[in-house]
């Protein structure tokens, strides 16, 4: 059925003839999945809650090139179709659309269509020719491209990239093994906008890159450097006083760096927001400290596998990172009950915790966190094997439960109960419950659990039944050899 006169009118078109075989034509051009993502394209306009065929062909008709024009915009409200249309669609899409006509190829191929480009889903396919040739069609335009996992782009490509899109704001290379230290330097030369770069395991990055990016690239914002394990202190020491504007860096397995480069950090880097340090062998507590004193504004830290780090980050981050959400310590054994106290006391606006391994906690930590911690939502406390019933009874009638805690991971804790899922069940926001190798945790209590959070999701691991021994003596319970022994 065709828009009604109303809506033709309340969009400012006049309406003429339209005949059944122009909207069969039409839609036979058109790609499927068009038909579904025009929807709500058009901001400002009441646009039909569906789209039938004959409404797209309403819109579209003039735009596919046909002599015999059947609308005209008046000029109270003018609406031009392509510039706002096209701007909406993906990659796959606009590439479809430029197939239907030489007209829609043009409004597709347009670059300023091309603003953000993921092309994730295409990584084995892109080769270097591609990123060059987007590069030439978007030029200026381009401000987003990721080409995570394209292990067929090196640096040839990505310098053609760099000087076309010199606008580029966001670029994430991780896994683009290919890139060394002279796609940053290109980088440095033409992308002065760039804010968010992602190199993580382009493991032939050195320090020269750092130094390149903070000659070049002053609004740099977020850096991701995991897995580049060549990097040291003199990279972030030349990285750090050229973008002092850092709000987050991920060094994750970056196993050269020491407590100086954190020292930079914390010297030159007061917006910073996020700092993951995961597997950083060599970190300790002076590095740290520097960091909390000198990052106020800090959120989230990541430092699990830091297992040389003790009570002394969580004094320093009470006292000085009141806004932090979001702490991942797993496998710092070093870690006890009263600097977790300290932390919670200060700390209310903590998220999640990932407290695996710490093997030193005990409930007094959990009687802390459901006093002073009512945002909490993820909370691991894996392999913690000083946990009780008594800490979850207070976990669950504190102040996150009813309606903040998400995720509860208790795998590997063998004092736990099924009384600890009997204080859990008031927790109404709970999504999931990890109870692997929880000896004393029985399906009934599971059971019972689910009938009053019917949609938690329980993973947990029951050993299969032991077999009875073969009656009458029908086969050997041991082998001649264990006999013998």
């Amino acid at each position: 059925m065709a828009p009604s006169r109303d809506r033709l009118l309340h969009f400012g078109f006049k309406a003429t003839m339209f005949s059944n075989s122009d909207e069969a034509v039409i839609n036979k051009k058109l790609p499927k999945e068009l038909l579904l993502r025009f929807r709500h394209l058009i901001p400002g306009h009441p646009l039909p809650l569906v789209w039938t065929p004959s409404c797209l062909a309403w819109l579209l008709k003039p735009m596919l090139g046909f002599s015999s024009m059947w609308m005209t915009a008046s000029p109270a409200q003018p609406l031009t179709p392509h510039d706002r249309i096209f701007s909406f669609l993906d990659v796959v899409t606009l590439c479809r659309c430029a197939q239907v006509s030489r007209a829609w190829n043009v409004l597709a191929l347009d670059g300023s269509n091309w603003q953000r480009i993921d092309l994730f889903d295409f990584q084995r396919d892109i080769e270097g020719r591609v990123v060059e040739n987007i590069s030439k069609r978007c030029g200026g335009f381009l401000r987003k491209l990721s080409l995570r996992g394209c292990l067929g782009v090196g640096d040839n490509a990505l310098r053609t990239f760099a000087q076309n899109c010199r606008n580029i704001e966001v670029l994430n290379l991780n896994g683009c093994t290919k890139t060394t230290d002279a796609t940053c330097t290109s980088l440095s030369k033409f992308c002065s906008k760039l804010r968010h770069l992602d190199l993580a395991s382009c493991t032939s990055i050195t320090n020269m890159s750092l130094k390149a990016l903070s000659e070049g690239c002053p609004l740099l914002e977020q850096l991701n450097i995991s897995w580049c394990d060549q990097v040291t202190k003199d990279g972030i020491q030349a990285l750090v006083r050229g973008c002092g504007g850092l709000k987050a860096l991920f060094l994750k397995g970056c196993t050269q760096l020491e407590d100086e480069a954190l020292k930079y950090i914390g010297a030159h880097c007061p917006e910073l927001v996020t700092l993951n340090l995961q597997t950083c062998l060599q970190i300790t507590d002076e590095g740290l400290i520097t960091i909390c004193r000198g990052c106020h504004k800090l959120q989230s830290l990541c430092a699990s596998g830091c297992s040389n780090i003790t009570d002394a980050i969580l004094n320093a981050l009470g006292q000085n990172c009141p806004r932090l959400r979001i702490l991942e310590v797993a496998r710092c054994s070093q870690l006890t009950d009263v600097g977790f106290t300290t932390l919670a006391r200060n700390c209310h606006e903590l998220e999640k915790m990932d407290l695996e391994e710490c093997v030193q906690i005990t409930d007094s930590t959990l009687i802390q966190l459901s006093i002073h911690c009512p945002r909490l939502q993820v909370l691991s406390l894996s392999h913690c094997e000083l946990i009780t019933d008594d800490g979850i009874r207070h976990l669950g009638n504190g102040a996150c439960a009813h309606d903040q805690l998400e995720v509860i991971e208790l795998d590997n804790c063998p004092l736990i109960t099924d009384a600890s899922l009997e204080h859990l069940k008031s927790c109404h926001s709970l999504e999931r419950i990890e109870l692997y190798d929880c000896q004393q945790i029985t399906r009934a209590g599971i059971k019972r659990l689910r009938t009053h959070l019917p949609n938690i999701k329980v993973h947990a691991y029951f050993a299969p039944v032991t077999p009875p021994p073969s009656v009458g003596g029908s086969r050997q319970r041991f082998c001649r050899c264990c006999i013998i022994l």
